[in-house]
């Protein structure tokens, strides 16, 4: 979502919950001029829908690499567009132990694990130099009770958070290590391609150890398959700089699908 002028307002910190462990911008953006609306809140909307949605107030936060948008337990009061930058989803579990639950680039919302219950069942931390757009949920839920056509993205922003977690579950529970980590870069790499990337290089922004949390598998499983896919010359890894020199065949051997 881009500025609708070039004016810029002070930065400052809010120091409630989530808010205070980001930068905030109170800049008015707005979805239809913004560059990844097509993959983005307004994805399919009409003109007249879209317009109502511009007429939210938005604000952008930027998190630096290593910092927290939100914590697990915090309370639920927006989602966010991820405008640049790349996030990581995590819970902890009872053992002590971090499950990471996803991972979140340019043009995908995050915040839906709090609707349920007001609080955020997860915690979500930049892994790079990260900018996102907080959207008040319960300005979105005002504006979607007006309009079926807003009824329907907001739906359909659910059906995407169910989606990606049965996804998950599938992985975890039906492919071997190998299939687990091509699902894996083959989604990164149309997530990429469909923001205009190159589907064939990219560099991750996750360490081996995030990758087997989120794939269910010991980070030496996931070093032994990275290298099982350079011998098979699938891949070029340089630490994590990834270089897929097969694609044709990486998604022939490995015809899985995660979201």
């Amino acid at each position: 979502m881009t500025t609708t002028a070039l004016q810029t307002s002070p930065l400052h910190f809010v120091p409630d919950g989530a808010a205070a462990r980001s930068t905030v911008a109170q800049v008015k953006t707005q979805c239809s001029t913004c560059h990844l609306r097509e993959l983005c809140l307004p994805c399919g909307m009409n003109d007249v829908d879209l317009t109502r949605l511009d007429s939210l107030a938005f604000t952008r936060r930027k998190i630096k690499a290593g910092e927290t948008l939100y914590r697990e337990g915090d309370r639920f009061s927006s989602i966010y567009a991820v405008r640049s930058g790349t996030l990581k989803s995590s819970l902890i579990l009872s053992d002590g132990r971090e499950q990471v639950s996803g991972f979140h680039i340019a043009g995908e919302l995050v915040g839906l694990d709090g609707v349920a219950q007001g609080r955020h069942a997860s915690a979500t931390m930049a892994l790079e130099d990260t900018e996102v757009c907080a959207i008040s949920y319960t300005a979105l839920a005002d504006l979607a009770m007006s309009t079926a056509g807003m009824q329907h993205i907001v739906s359909r922003m659910m059906s995407r958070e169910i989606l990606r977690e049965h996804s998950l579950m599938m992985l975890l529970g039906s492919m071997n290590a190998e299939e687990r980590l091509a699902a894996f870069l083959l989604n990164l790499s149309q997530r990429y391609a469909a923001r205009g990337y190159s589907e064939r290089e990219f560099h991750l922004r996750m360490s081996r150890a995030e990758i087997g949390s989120y794939l269910g598998m010991k980070l030496e499983t996931v070093s032994r398959a990275f290298s099982a896919f350079q011998q098979q010359r699938l891949l070029e890894v340089d630490k994590r700089h990834i270089r897929i020199t097969d694609l044709e065949a990486l998604r022939q051997r490995f015809d899985v699908r995660v979201h």
